[in-house]
């Protein structure tokens, strides 16, 4: 990354925003990966939700990149290897991924931003809020798996609704405000 083409007050919020759009890059490509594990075991409600839940990852690493690109920066991720466990395993451990987001790094990043524009604000905020959606739904797909509620040979795919412009993840369209982002969404992007 030319550090020559960000203004010293964004230093900080573009290395930032750099981890958190690889954190996000990766976290697309690992519940991708764990969603294949879950429909290979029969457990597609999982499948479906990890599917959604990677499509807003995406989405917030998109955003994250074009506040990089705007702040003189160079978006690159360097992609992990990803190891499949257990589909119950696989969960928990992106219900671990989720929760440190929500509770250490977008936080963080949000009191460091130094932007006098909402640009970078903006993209870490959705993506918090997202990712406090993703971490309630996983902790309830965890306790249903872990009460014995998934039944592999009856378990069938769901619809998740994901807003395109903040990757908020719902089990149903939501009104058309959504309140992660405050914009119209009338569009949701359905995935099974």
């Amino acid at each position: 990354m030319p550090v020559f083409q960000i203004a010293p007050a964004n230093e900080i919020t573009v290395k930032n925003l750099l981890t958190a759009f690889e954190s996000e890059s990766n976290a697309h490509a690992k519940y991708s990966v764990y969603a294949e594990r879950a429909d290979s075991d029969g457990l597609h409600r999982a499948a479906s939700l990890l599917r959604a839940i990677a499509h807003s990852e995406q989405i917030h690493a998109y955003n994250h990149a074009c506040v990089i690109r705007k702040l003189g920066g160079d978006p690159e991720a360097q992609l992990q290897t990803v190891e499949v466990k257990t589909t119950l395993e696989n969960l928990t451990a992106a219900l671990g991924d989720e929760a440190y987001e929500i509770d250490s790094m977008y936080p963080r990043f949000l009191v460091e931003n130094r932007r006098t524009d909402n640009s970078a604000a903006r993209t870490l905020t959705w993506a918090l809020e997202a990712e406090k959606t993703h971490a309630r739904l996983l902790g309830e797909v965890i306790m249903q798996m872990e009460a014995g509620g998934a039944d592999p040979p009856t378990d069938t795919s769901v619809k998740f609704y994901v807003r395109p412009v903040c990757g908020y993840v719902s089990r149903t369209p939501e009104p058309e405000r959504c309140w992660a982002c405050d914009r119209f969404c009338a569009r949701f992007e359905a995935i099974r």
